[in-house]
């Protein structure tokens, strides 16, 4: 018999969907009925990009709320999003747990909300549901977010979330230095909706409040200096699917993973971005003429909307020269490409899945962040566990294919890089093992759920 029902809400972020859909694969495992709350668009997105229909979700039911914004709006504009859905999806979701119940479902026992998803935790209390909180990000970000009064107090930031000094911070020894400059809620999008963002981490830290234990997929080991900062942030990960649907919003091309199958152990250069991230045409074709200098194998994921104003006869006409070495795919199971021999290292924007991602597989990394919490994640790397390099840009804000070069070369030419991420990776598994402190947490949280 099932132990309970518990929803589970992500902030609709395809970096957000992952970790929790991996976290419900779990506690389906554990013997929870659960159902995986996306917004409507997001919802369509899954399904249709499902390479088995739901049998591939193996248990976890789907539902979907509208989030507010009209059908032609860019929801990859953060402002925008973080604007409409914490005024529009309370009471969607109030209604959606009402028809659940009406319609004969199980009573919800639990919530497990995005942290970004602080007003879920009062409507949950309003109907009587117990809540706990998910953070998606590292234990290191949530830390700096946790601080903002004392950063207030100290001066460093105005009432407003603005630095007031150019300064690095680093709030504990073994945490990634980061410069105020670089915070995650100034970095999130264009400057004139920045306090939108800003008010949002306000308001959730304080909605936090109601969540009876708050989890996080990081582990001991890789943020130490954070967790004994804030020892109540238990982590529980690295999470991952072991080839179940994480919620993919594009259809996976699978056939790279035979093409990689042809390539000797740690040749080929792996290249993503995530989800959100953009390059102007400009800055697509110093990245693509500079894979090409290595003269490796390289995998590079292109999503349909990575690049605007491109012109496709050049994509053609650099993918006939490279077609021997390199292989572009739209979307690809990344857990699976980064688990493979034929891997050398991962050019990545160092979103923190991709970074638990490459972290678990021992693979060291080219940094090449974008906006938000990346910077940090790029800290982490490139400053405390030193398993990679940082892309420098031009006087114009171009990274050039000779910088993309150099940097390739030089972290698959150390083979120090590979030994400290094999090293990062021993501990990952350590913890996830049995009796590590990830499966104890895990445990703790299972138990609670149960209660």
């Amino acid at each position: 018999m099932a132990k309970g029902h518990v929803l589970v809400l992500p902030m609709p972020c395809q970096g957000h969907v992952v970790p929790l859909m991996e976290l419900s694969h779990r506690l389906v495992d554990h013997g929870f009925e659960v159902t995986f709350i996306n917004t409507d668009v997001d919802h369509a997105l899954v399904l249709a990009a499902l390479p088995e229909g739901v049998e591939a979700l193996r248990g976890i039911h789907l539902a979907s709320i509208p989030d507010g914004l009209a059908d032609d709006e860019d929801r990859k504009d953060l402002n925008k999003l973080v604007d409409a859905y914490p005024r529009h999806m309370p009471a969607y979701l109030e209604a959606l747990i009402g028809d659940m119940e009406a319609a004969g479902r199980r009573r919800v026992k639990w919530l497990i909300a995005d942290f970004n998803m602080g007003w879920s935790l009062e409507v949950a209390k309003k109907l009587g549901i117990r809540c706990a909180s998910f953070w998606p990000a590292s234990a290191a970000c949530l830390a700096i977010m946790l601080n903002i009064p004392k950063l207030i107090q100290d001066g460093v930031l105005n009432d407003k979330g603005w630095p007031d000094r150019e300064e690095t911070l680093q709030l504990a020894p073994g945490m990634p230095p980061l410069h105020t400059s670089l915070l995650p809620w100034n970095s999130a999008g264009a400057p004139d909706g920045q306090h939108i963002i800003f008010q949002l981490v306000c308001r959730n830290n304080k909605f936090n409040d109601h969540a009876e234990m708050t989890v996080c997929n990081s582990f001991h080991e890789a943020e130490a200096g954070a967790f004994k900062l804030f020892p109540n942030i238990l982590p529980i990960g690295p999470l991952f699917a072991d080839q179940r649907s994480v919620g993919s919003f594009l259809p996976e091309d699978t056939s790279c993973l035979k093409w990689l199958d042809a390539w000797p152990d740690g040749s080929v250069v792996y290249v993503a971005f995530g989800s959100m991230a953009i390059f102007d045409s400009r800055q697509f074709q110093e990245l693509a003429e500079g894979l090409q200098l290595t003269g490796r194998p390289f995998l590079w994921v292109v999503r349909p909307d990575f690049t605007a104003g491109l012109s496709k006869e050049w994509l053609e006409e650099f993918q006939k020269h490279v077609a021997g070495t390199g292989m572009i795919v739209s979307w690809c199971s990344q857990q699976q490409v980064l688990a493979h021999r034929s891997v050398a290292c991962f050019v990545s924007h160092c979103g923190w899945n991709s970074t638990m991602e490459v972290v678990r597989n021992g693979v060291p990394v080219v940094c090449w962040p974008y906006f938000c919490d990346q910077f940090l994640d790029r800290s982490y790397v490139t400053d405390v566990w030193r398993t990679g390099l940082a892309v420098s840009t031009g006087e114009d804000g171009v990274v050039t294919k000779e910088e993309v070069r150099c940097k390739v070369e030089s972290v698959v030419g150390d083979a120090e890089f590979r030994n400290r991420a094999r090293w990062l990776k021993d501990n990952a598994w350590r913890c996830i093992g049995e009796g590590g402190s990830s499966h104890e947490n895990f445990t703790r949280f299972v138990d609670l759920l149960s209660e």
